[in-house]
């Protein structure tokens, strides 16, 4: 299938957010992530919400009619630019039987979100070739601090099509949406498990979301691609050490494997991680680059799925990350 890349955006571009998971009353509601939309809108963008934006059902979302309405309409509209989802959830996966393919082909745009929707991400690689972008949702701009980072990375993935990922100098993982609890700022760098250079297609999302389309028509086809994988809140080692053997089942021919960083809840000391890596021996044989600036922790950074990736690991001072196409 053909690679689509989709316009890169520019001042008063049109976004779109939309609620294909979890609802916006999961995040605050409407109300308190106006503070989003400000921020967006100062840095030169007009946004625009799905007419289904504040339906919320018994599970913090809204019918899979609604939420399917939403996803056509943002596509077929061609003032919209870019796609945003409101936040991820558990359920993206069940819109992928009644979504209209032809819509997305035919009006390829910037579609961006990440964690439970890596669902979305991979049934749009799988069905119609466009790159997706894996990044903050439309509730991650009401975090106040350390979005200086997140914001200039965001502007920089969706407006260039070849650029460096960069570490950010620090890294939090707390309630950053309540701002009534104080935030812990750590230092932070990215860690080498096994250093190597590679290049190739770009593939991932969250690793618990990733494998719900194995064995169907809705998860892409890669070679020898480049991974990123992310835990989400809640996860034990021991469910991050099975999903990652699907993940190397799935794709045996892996190029390189970029992990990102975990949640301090879920307990994922660098001796565990280094015990799991370790039972896998093709991971002693290409780049494995860990608590890298994506997933459940904040600040994070956006890069392409279905894009051109190189990656260049060292040692823990000396790791490069570079989107050649995306």
């Amino acid at each position: 299938m053909e690679t689509i890349f989709p316009k890169k955006i520019q001042k008063d571009d049109e976004i779109r957010i939309i609620s294909p998971s979890s609802s916006i009353k999961r995040v605050g509601g409407f109300d308190q992530n106006l503070v989003a939309k400000e921020r967006l809108e100062k840095l030169g963008y007009k946004v625009t919400f799905g007419d289904h934006i504040l339906e919320n059902d018994l599970f913090y979302s809204s019918s899979i009619t609604a939420r399917i309405q939403d996803l056509h309409q943002a596509f077929i509209d061609d003032n919209v630019s870019v796609v945003m989802t409101t936040i991820g959830g558990l359920n993206s996966n069940e819109l992928l039987p009644y979504i209209d393919w032809e819509i997305i082909r035919s009006h390829p745009k910037v579609f961006i979100g990440y964690s439970d929707i890596t669902s979305l991400h991979n049934a749009i690689r799988a069905q119609t070739g466009l790159v997706t972008y894996y990044g903050p949702c439309y509730s991650s701009f009401k975090m106040n601090e350390l979005q200086e980072y997140q914001t200039n990375e965001w502007i920089k993935a969706l407006g260039q099509s070849e650029y460096d990922l960069q570490p950010s100098g620090l890294w939090t993982s707390d309630m950053w949406f309540d701002p009534n609890i104080p935030r812990k700022p750590m230092p932070n760098s990215w860690q080498v498990y096994n250093s190597g250079q590679a290049t190739g297609i770009s593939t991932g999302g969250n690793i618990q979301t990733y494998g719900l389309q194995a064995g169907t028509k809705f998860l892409p086809a890669v070679t020898k691609p480049i991974i990123f994988i992310e835990q989400a809140e809640g996860g034990e080692p021991l469910e991050f050490s099975r999903e990652l053997s699907q993940m190397l089942q799935i794709h045996p021919d892996i190029a390189a494997l970029i992990i990102g960083r975990f949640p301090v809840e879920n307990k994922m000391s660098e001796p565990n991680l280094h015990s799991i890596l370790a039972k896998f021996p093709v991971l002693n044989t290409i780049p494995v680059v860990y608590h890298v600036d994506f997933g459940h922790t904040q600040p994070i950074f956006t890069f392409p799925l279905g894009g051109m990736i190189t990656v260049r690991a060292k040692n823990n001072a000396d790791v490069t990350i570079e989107v050649l196409k995306g």
